[in-house]
């Protein structure tokens, strides 16, 4: 066992909340029981979730998405009252870290996103240096666009969306977790053959045919599912508590 601060200060202190620039509150968001022995992660503080964590007898939920955001509506109505309602109704607390999630350099998402991928990390590019940089492991070269993204299929279990840009060999290739479609130009300055991330809007399919770099959007949830339950686990461990992953699926 051990207590909601407790559990708070392990979190800030691997996650370090303090050095990003973020969008919404990280950290405590809704203030449960005092006594925590059990931890459910998910990747979003959705009701699907906060009933799970409810049926799997959870002290805590640590998510990467929370409840609130910056410039959101305020009222506590519709969908926020009755999450806010099962989460108080149970007493259950509410950990959510956001960007700190992404850029931990072994356990968040990008890090846990480049491994399952096979990739080396070699450096950072772009806002808060979220976006990473990286070499398939044992000098793997792939032959075009099309067969990374066979291999990020296998790896993930989803259908990606692939602008081939490059139509050549691929070897140097950057990678930012979500919603990242904005690092784009950043990633095709930082010299990459290819850039993975959750999403894909109107502009990057043409910056990828214009700039010659392969641009793999390979879903929102897809690419962030891994980082929540590589920290839980880890500060669980630490604290002597149970944990549990709790996957919700998204098509997203």
């Amino acid at each position: 066992m051990s207590d909601r601060t407790a559990l708070l200060q392990a979190f800030d202190t691997l996650l370090q909340p303090e050095r990003f620039r973020d969008y919404g509150p990280n950290g405590l968001q809704v203030e449960g029981r005092w006594a925590v022995g059990k931890i459910v992660s998910g990747v979003t503080a959705s009701r699907a979730l906060i009933e799970a964590a409810v049926a799997a007898q959870a002290d805590a939920i640590f998510v990467h998405h929370g409840l609130f955001w910056r410039g959101q509506d305020g009222r506590v109505t519709g969908w926020m009252k009755e999450r806010l309602r099962l989460l108080l109704a149970h007493d259950i607390n509410l950990y959510a870290y956001h960007l700190p999630l992404d850029a931990h350099p072994e356990l968040g998402n990008n890090a846990q996103l480049g491994a399952r991928l096979g990739l080396q990390a070699q450096g950072r590019f772009g806002e808060q240096e979220l976006g990473w940089l990286g070499l398939p492991a044992d000098g793997v070269v792939y032959a075009d666009g099309s067969a990374l993204a066979r291999a990020v299929e296998q790896a993930l279990g989803r259908e990606v969306t692939l602008v081939d840009g490059a139509r050549r060999p691929i070897r140097r290739i950057g990678w930012c977790t979500g919603g990242a479609q904005g690092y784009f130009e950043a990633a095709i300055a930082a010299g990459v053959d290819a850039y993975l991330t959750g999403e894909i809007s109107e502009p990057q399919a043409h910056y990828a045919r214009e700039c010659g770099v392969a641009y793999l959007a390979c879903g929102h949830h897809a690419t962030e599912r891994y980082g929540a339950p590589a920290v839980a686990a880890h500060v669980a461990a630490q604290l002597g508590l149970v944990h549990e992953f709790i996957e919700i699926d998204n098509p997203a």
